[in-house]
This record gives C-alpha cells, sequence and structure tokens, in this order.
C-alpha cells in the first residue's frame, strides 16, 4: 500500500552525501535499486538521478516493524528513508560515490510499488533496444542515460549562458511555418480553419532568424526544434535540436571567433578539455583531396593521393579510361599491412562497392620487396615503381587504389580509409580534432531534377570574386560557408548571407528560379530586404550529435529523451497512428492509400 508524503521533505539527493555530512539526521528518496537480506541485517541501495547509497536496517538497532516493511521492498518501489548519516561499517566501495558512507534509517515509507520491470534498470544494459525504447520511460531510469541528459541540460545551459554574456538575445522563431521546398522534405500540417491549405513545420528557423536580423536585433540565438523528414541513421532523426545564432555586421573571422570560445567553454567546463585556439582551417577542395570527405576525421593518416597524372597514359584501361572522361585515379596507403590476406581484400572491395566503386586496384608489397597486383598484368616495371614512388610506400605497405569520378573516388576511398581505421584499431580514442572546412562549392548538380541546387541553401554569400561565375561556370563558384567537423563529425555549420538584391536575384537565377517563383517561395524575406538590411551571417549546432560526441555514444537516440527509430516511429507511444474519420473530415482530408 502507498503511502503519503505527508510530513516528509527530502533534504538531498542520494548521492549528494559524503564523509562532511557523517551525523547528520537526512531524508532521501528515489527508487529500490536492489536490496540483500542477510538474516539480521537487510542492506538497501537507493537510487536517484544523482546516483546510489546503502541504507543499513539493523534489526538491533531498529524495531521489528520497520525490519518487516524493509523486507518487503522490491526493485523499483519508490521508497523515502529518514535516518542518520555514518560511515560504513563494512568495506569501503571505491565504485561508488557514496562508497565511504551508510545510512542509519529511522523512518521507512513505500511511496509507491511497481511491478517486476521488463529488463534490469542498470546501466551498460544489454537488453535489445526495440524493448527499452518501447519502455523508454523505465530506460531513462538507468544511470547512463540520466548522466547522457544530464550532460545535455549542461550544454544547453553553457551555450545560453555564454552566447547572454555576449550580447545574443535569445528569441523564439515560429513552428508553424509555410513550405519553401527547397532542401530536405518538410513535416506538413493541415489547416483546419483554411481548408487545402498547409503549415510546414521548420526544416531551421533559417529565415525568421534573417528577418530579426532585419529587424535590427543584432545578435539572436535559440535552442530551436527542427524538423525534416528524411531517412534516419545513427546520427539523425526526424525531430532534432539546434543552438542556433544569426549575427549582423560580422565578417567570417569574427563568426568564427565567437564559435570558437563557446565550443572551447563547453569542452572545459563539461569534459575538462582544453581546445586549442583558433581551430584549425580546412578549404572543401583540401578536404576533399585528402580525406575524400568534407567532415575529415583527422585522428588518423591514410590519407588520399591522386595519381592520376602517373598512370594518364599507362596501359590499364580502367585508370586511363577514368582520367580521360574527366575523373581521377587516387589511392590509399596502409602502412604494414601488405600481408593482409587476400579474403580481407576482398571484403574491403565488397565494402566499397557500396559506394558506387566498380572494383578496386591493390597493390601489395612484401617484406622481401615482392609485389603482389593484379596490376602488374598491364603496368610496365618502371610504372609500378611510379606508382610506389609516388604513394611515398616501403616494403610491408598495401596500397588501394580506385577509378573513377571524382565524386565516386571521393566516396569510396572517404569511407573505406573510416573503414581501415576502425579495422586496425587506429583511431585516437578521448582525442578532439576540431577543423572548420571553409570555401564550399556554392552549387550542386543534381541529376534528380536535371539542373543546380544550394549545397547549403539559397542565402548563401558567394566570394566577390567568384560571382561572375554565377553565368559561365555555377559549379566553380565558392560559397562563404563554413562547417565545424570534430573527429569525423559535422557538428555544426553556417555562412555569410546574401544581403543585396543584385546577387540574391542572380543566385535564383543559378537555381533556375523565376523572379515569380522567388517571390512565391520567398517573398516575405525579399520584401523585408527592400526596406534595409544588414550584412548578417550564422551558424547552427546540432545539438544531439555534440552532446552523442561528449557523451561518448555511438547513436543520437541515446541522448535523446524520448526518441524515434529508423522508421520514424516511436516504440514507446506508437506514434504515428491513426485518426479518427471526424478529425480529417474537420480538416478536408481523405486517405486514398
Amino acid at each position: 500500500m502507498a503511502e503519503s508524503m505527508t510530513g516528509l521533505k527530502r533534504t538531498h539527493r542520494c548521492a549528494e552525501l559524503g564523509i562532511s555530512n557523517i551525523g547528520e539526521k537526512v531524508t532521501l528518496m528515489g527508487w529500490v535499486q536492489k536490496t540483500r537480506n542477510k538474516g539480521g541485517l537487510l542492506f538497501l541501495d537507493l537510487r536517484d538521478r544523482s546516483g546510489i547509497i546503502q541504507v543499513v536496517f539493523d534489526e538491533s538497532k531498529v524495531s521489528a516493524k520497520l525490519m518487516d516493511k524493509a523486507a518487503t521492498l522490491r526493485s523499483e518501489y519508490v521508497a523515502a528513508v529518514t535516518g542518520e548519516v555514518s560511515k560504513r561499517g563494512g568495506a569501503v566501495n571505491p565504485d561508488m560515490l557514496t562508497g565511504e558512507i551508510e545510512i542509519l534509517p529511522e523512518e521507512l515509507r513505500i511511496l509507491s510499488e511497481a511491478e517486476t520491470p521488463p529488463f534490469p534498470i542498470e546501466s551498460d544494459s544489454k537488453t535489445k533496444e526495440e524493448l527499452r525504447l518501447k519502455y523508454r520511460f523505465l530506460d531513462l531510469r538507468r544511470p547512463d542515460l540520466q548522466k547522457n541528459l544530464m550532460l545535455r541540460s549542461k550544454v544547453a545551459r553553457i551555450a545560453r549562458e555564454f552566447l547572454s554574456d555576449e550580447g545574443f538575445l535569445e528569441i523564439e522563431t515560429p513552428m508553424l511555418t509555410k513550405s519553401t521546398p527547397e532542401g530536405a522534405r518538410d513535416y506538413l500540417v493541415p489547416s483546419r480553419i483554411h481548408p487545402g491549405s498547409f503549415y510546414a513545420l521548420p526544416q531551421s528557423p533559417q529565415l525568421f532568424k534573417q528577418l530579426l536580423m532585419c529587424s535590427g536585433y543584432d545578435r539572436y540565438f535559440q535552442i530551436a526544434k527542427c524538423f525534416r523528414d528524411e531517412d534516419l541513421r545513427a546520427d539523425r532523426q526526424p525531430e532534432f535540436t539546434q543552438i542556433d545564432m544569426e549575427l549582423s555586421f560580422v565578417n567570417v573571422d569574427e563568426v568564427l571567433d565567437v564559435n570558437e570560445r563557446l565550443l572551447a567553454k563547453i569542452f572545459k567546463d563539461t569534459l575538462g578539455v582544453e581546445i586549442t585556439l583558433p581551430i584549425r582551417r580546412m578549404t572543401w577542395q583540401e578536404a576533399m583531396d585528402r580525406f575524400g570527405s568534407d567532415k575529415p576525421d583527422l585522428r588518423f593518416g591514410l590519407e588520399l593521393v591522386n595519381v592520376s597524372k602517373v598512370v594518364e597514359n599507362c596501359g590499364f584501361s580502367v585508370f586511363s579510361n577514368a582520367i580521360a572522361a574527366g575523373g581521377s585515379v587516387r589511392g590509399i596507403k596502409v602502412i604494414g599491412q601488405g600481408e593482409m590476406p587476400r579474403k580481407k581484400i576482398d571484403k574491403l572491395v565488397d565494402f566499397a562497392k557500396d559506394f558506387g566503386a566498380k572494383g578496386l586496384a591493390y597493390l601489395a608489397i612484401g617484406s622481401d620487396s615482392s609485389i603482389k597486383s593484379s596490376l602488374v598484368k598491364f603496368l610496365t616495371e618502371d610504372e609500378i615503381a611510379s606508382l610506389i614512388k609516388a604513394m611515398d610506400a616501403k616494403e610491408g605497405d598495401l596500397l588501394i587504389f580506385a577509378a573513377d569520378s571524382d565524386k565516386v573516388v571521393w566516396d569510396v576511398l572517404g569511407n573505406l580509409r573510416i573503414a581501415i581505421a576502425k579495422q586496425l584499431d587506429i583511431i585516437e580514442k578521448d582525442v578532439y580534432k576540431f577543423v572548420w572546412v571553409t570555401e564550399f562549392p556554392l552549387l550542386e548538380w543534381s541529376e534528380e531534377q536535371n539542373r543546380f541546387t544550394a549545397m547549403h541553401h539559397p542565402f548563401t554569400m558567394p566570394f566577390e570574386e567568384d560571382i561572375k561565375l554565377l553565368d559561365s561556370d555555377p559549379g566553380r563558384v565558392r560559397a562563404k560557408a563554413y562547417d565545424i567537423v570534430l573527429n569525423g563529425s559535422e557538428i555544426g555549420g553556417g555562412s555569410i548571407r546574401i544581403h543585396q538584391t543584385d546577387i540574391q536575384e542572380k543566385m535564383f537565377e543559378a537555381l533556375g528560379f523565376t523572379k515569380e517563383e522567388a517571390q512565391e517561395r520567398f517573398g516575405f524575406l525579399l520584401n523585408a530586404f527592400k526596406y534595409g538590411v544588414p550584412p548578417h551571417a550564422g551558424l547552427a549546432y546540432g545539438l544531439d550529435r555534440l552532446v552523442m560526441i561528449l557523451a561518448g555514444v555511438d547513436s543520437i537516440r541515446d541522448v535523446i529523451a524520448f526518441p524515434k527509430v529508423k522508421d520514424a516511429s516511436c516504440l514507446m507511444t506508437e506514434a504515428p497512428g491513426l485518426v479518427e474519420d471526424k478529425q480529417l473530415e474537420e480538416l478536408g482530408l481523405e486517405i486514398t492509400r
């Protein structure tokens, strides 16, 4: 039978006590982790979000009634204990924050009984994630998840305090907005009052924060909920949270400076890690050429080497044809793996095919300088020697090559270097390698839409010296865009925005929009620009992804209270679900499939 809290007041959380509290009378409340009945002694581990403390019921010191009540406690009962903090009578537990003390109880109240949970409430759970997500309210009691969510709360608080101290104003922007289909799919919300019309949930606060700059608010930030109807993966959710900001009258260096100091404070105050400032910068072109990725992991080598010049006239048609078609041949040197078994190499080839490769060429140099490679059938000894020299390879090394368009080669080798690094276990742990990736292409060609699309968004400022290329060679135009990358993950990105009408019109032309289409989609922003718009820039962090890295976990589901699974459903609430016909009628909707 559950008891009342009347007359009780919690004085501390469980793990807030230590040897300095010995002799104090305290009242603690929490969940029963476990009990151990040793005859005349009953040990209770009481848990709350701060940790666990041991309560010792000794039949020689407490009443029989209290002992009998303690004996009824079961896992996950909610209990209140009043008693005295004492030095442990038994061995000290160095693995517990409260391992030097225990509570000698005077009163016990059972505030709530509990059914046996479907899985143990413990850190590093081996229970299948599907079951844990179905009972997420229980899963969230686990100490490791509670630690992650407390970390998330701390990061948000640090960001709020830092940005406020830097003169930013926290301003909320709308959740129900107009659909602007340029980017990911929108989540649409039908309007009952305006039949046939739809709101969209925001993919980001982009347009509204630019409007706030037009309105003179100078520095804005928001911890904003955003929505994208995309396929999910380990670091992506249909709804996610951004630390979002926009600044007026700034250049790239000023934006990067304030964000570097923000990151330094977050890492110092959460992990005790000192970040060396300024953070390294790398152009998009350099990142792609060296690492095959615009979010390079700098914790290990295995850099790409372009050997196109060496093999452009060779007798191997796979190489020469790729170069003739405007592509390239690039390689990775894997030091000390010249004796890698053929089966392992074949697995790497299969892996590469998942990223568009038709195959891989390899060249294994034995410890005795012998060569194992299918290339020896097509290349002369001098060409083989030149290839080895270009790769700076030595005895015992393995060389892997891909030949195709630059895009395919980058994608293949960029992913392959990560797979090899994981396989060889050469990625440094507890190391944080930041890099700003800058000078992205402004536009990228979409085969699906048969036109150029914005790599970031249509309001990104091109380099002034590249503007003339918008008419003649749009693919070569560089953007004043910047991403902050940490250990191979993009944790944030932004850009200088276009504030000149003529440049914005040119951008829309390059994207294939007529003036009428641009006005229809973005008219409210363009109209605002007619009334005086300051030069401005912004950046947004993926809070979920940032906390995932800080917490050292592999999935953002472990740092979000109530996440979705891969098909964007919630196993606990069973959302999305069907609605009543009456609701559909009110909205003028009919389900056709």
